[in-house]
């Protein structure tokens, strides 16, 4: 099991190399910041600025989209990233939910991920890409050959499906392990049926962990289901309430929800956590002692989930640091 924390843009440029050396200290791989450019700050620079405080940890954004930049901007960025940390880069890519829904543009299609993904990891590699209208091909003459680990955030069955056949890994947005495991098992599936070798295909579990008592946990994460939510209205949506590609146990909990506030996107000042209950909460994240969290990241890890990679923006961030490199990751070594 890898361990990484995430990090939303407004987080203080010295607090976070203070956090992001002291979460290699105790054990965490990876480091994630949200990429949504109008809600925080560019999340490149400070990608950039944690590289140089730490050895071993890896970078990468979670997650971009294929609509807010050109693909070569994108692939240089990326590439360059690459090659200043030693290859410690991973591409994590979404459709552009709060990147672009705030601006009052659609997401990307899913077909266009996939390209995304495919075009940007081969000019990283150095190699001649066309893409989209451009007159001619693009090459990095500076690409060093490096191979940079592709990540798709999903939900529904076309995006796990994606998921699958088009990356090396699935960013998945909740700590259920019954769920877990249904979509990690699609993306296998499909990863099996396009020909690909699954056997080291990786599954990320990505949500707020907090130590303590429950009632109090569950007031810090509560943000963390409506945004959930929100992903889940679209799939409702696309496919209906009642449709066996979606599990009930998924959809049942946002039959009251009232909307969504992309502009607080992520945060526990969204207006619309009023149906949001104390049992989804505590099914969707990791809650309670040291023990607790023992128990059910290893319950994720028998679901095939390969990292848990914890939102680290509910309060208490050195207290959960700290915890995890005394008591939980030590049980996972």
């Amino acid at each position: 099991m890898e361990f990484g924390i995430t990090f939303k843009g407004f987080v203080d440029a010295e607090r976070a190399r203070y956090l992001v050396r002291a979460a290699e200290y105790a054990g965490f791989t990876y480091c994630w910041f949200y990429d949504s450019h109008i809600l925080w700050r560019d999340c490149y620079s400070a990608i950039a600025m944690c590289m140089e405080h730490t050895k071993d940890m890896r970078f990468g954004p979670l997650v971009t989209n294929p609509d807010v930049r050109d693909w070569s901007v994108a692939a240089s960025i990326f590439g360059s990233l690459s090659k200043q940390s030693g290859g410690r880069f991973d591409l994590a890519v979404g459709r552009g939910d709060s990147s672009m829904r705030v601006m009052g543009k659609k997401p990307a299609t899913l077909a266009r991920v996939a390209d995304f993904i495919a075009k940007t990891k081969a000019m990283v590699r150095g190699e001649e890409v066309t893409y989209g209208d451009i007159p001619a091909a693009v090459k990095f003459p500076w690409a060093v050959g490096h191979d940079m680990p592709s990540w798709i955030a999903a939900y529904g069955p076309l995006a796990l499906k994606t998921a699958g056949e088009s990356a090396e890994g699935v960013v998945l947005q909740i700590a259920d392990p019954g769920l877990c495991k249904w979509f990690t098992d699609q993306c296998i599936e499909a990863g099996k049926a396009a020909g690909k070798d699954m056997s080291n295909y990786r599954s990320m579990a990505a949500a707020p962990a907090y130590f303590g008592d429950k009632k109090r946990a569950i007031e810090h994460v509560k943000w963390f289901p409506a945004m959930v939510g929100n992903h889940v209205a679209d799939i409702v949506e696309k496919y209906g309430a009642d449709s066996d590609k979606v599990p009930q146990s998924l959809t049942s909990y946002i039959e009251k929800r009232r909307g969504y506030d992309y502009s607080k996107h992520g945060q526990a000042d969204n207006p619309y956590l009023d149906f949001i209950t104390d049992d989804v909460v505590e099914s969707f994240c990791v809650l309670g002692e040291p023990d607790e969290h023992i128990a059910k990241i290893r319950d994720l890890e028998a679901a095939g989930v390969t990292q848990f990679n914890i939102y680290l923006d509910s309060g208490d961030e050195e207290e959960i640091i700290a915890n995890y490199g005394r008591h939980v990751i030590p049980a996972f070594r």
